[in-house]
């Protein structure tokens, strides 16, 4: 739970989603949902916010009286200018997701790879210290991921991207502030670096819904039997989760990753733990809507 103390008021509380499209965002079902199991009186709504009314929409957090927000693409860098706190971690990873109104000053954390590595720990590799990781991409979700999964002692990860510059890019952004080894390489290194990869992770779009059939890269070049991790949650098992799964791997889809940042962002705001397990039924049900 967060350190943050309990949050009370006597009026409903206010949460939202800011994004660019939102239509789409499962935070509301999953959110609203939790809301209502944890007994508070309050309600989470999807905001629509194009890129050149960001300020405004984050002034309106005061003016409004909104607890507090998710933010999601493509606003996460962005946002950043016009917060009063950053929090350490958001700082050096470079992107906020989650903003709390505290008195009318804004704080933004990044829950994403806090969230995303307690979900690969409690699913499928309760410990990552030692281990040699491959990052597939280099985008603000490869740099939120990469950054939790050093503080937990692997021996190295290596990030591959299409564009070999912004991998070694992040990577030597990374290391600087003692995250350990962390090398970056283009595709052309793909069958080399996950030869010896005991985990490999997607942080690129490819996959997505609904472009379903595409693959970052070719499954064939990932070794039989090591843990596969796809941040994508829609669909839920990804074409590369699919092939991987039948060549004997451990496969880890992105659903826990959803659920854990957003049940991080919940105990920021009211500081009570959050009802994962509600959560996680409430996107698996939003799927059959």
């Amino acid at each position: 739970m967060s350190e943050q103390k309990k949050f009370n008021s006597s009026l409903p509380v206010l949460l939202g989603v800011m994004g660019d499209p939102i239509a789409h965002s499962k935070s509301p079902a999953m959110h609203n949902a939790a809301l209502q199991a944890a007994g508070v009186n309050g309600m989470y709504m999807p905001l629509h916010v194009h890129p050149d009314q960001l300020e405004a929409a984050v002034r309106g957090i005061v003016a409004l009286g909104y607890r507090g927000v998710n933010v999601t693409i493509p606003h996460k860098e962005q946002v950043m200018q016009y917060l009063d706190v950053i929090d350490e971690s958001a700082r050096l990873i470079g992107a906020v997701n989650t903003i709390v109104n505290e008195g009318g000053t804004l704080t933004g954390y990044n829950t994403d790879g806090i969230g995303y590595v307690r979900s690969l720990k409690e699913e499928a590799v309760p410990e990552l210290a030692g281990k040699r990781i491959a990052v597939l991409g280099a985008g603000g979700a490869a740099r939120g991921v990469i950054y939790a999964l050093a503080l937990e002692k692997p021996e190295r990860v290596h990030i591959l991207n299409r564009t070999a510059d912004r991998a070694i890019a992040l990577a030597s952004d990374l290391r600087g502030h003692g995250l350990g080894e962390i090398l970056g390489s283009g595709m052309e290194d793909a069958a080399m670096v996950l030869a010896t990869a005991d985990i490999v992770i997607n942080t690129t779009a490819a996959g997505m819904h609904p472009h379903v059939d595409d693959v970052p890269v070719d499954p064939t070049l990932i070794r039989e039997g090591v843990a596969v991790s796809d941040l994508i949650y829609n669909p839920l098992e990804t074409r590369l989760l699919r092939e991987s799964r039948l060549r004997g791997c451990m496969v880890h889809g992105g659903l826990g990753m959803f659920v854990y940042q957003g049940a991080v962002a919940f105990e920021h705001w009211l500081g009570i733990p959050a009802p994962v397990e509600t959560m996680r039924r409430a996107v698996l049900n939003s799927f059959e809507e």
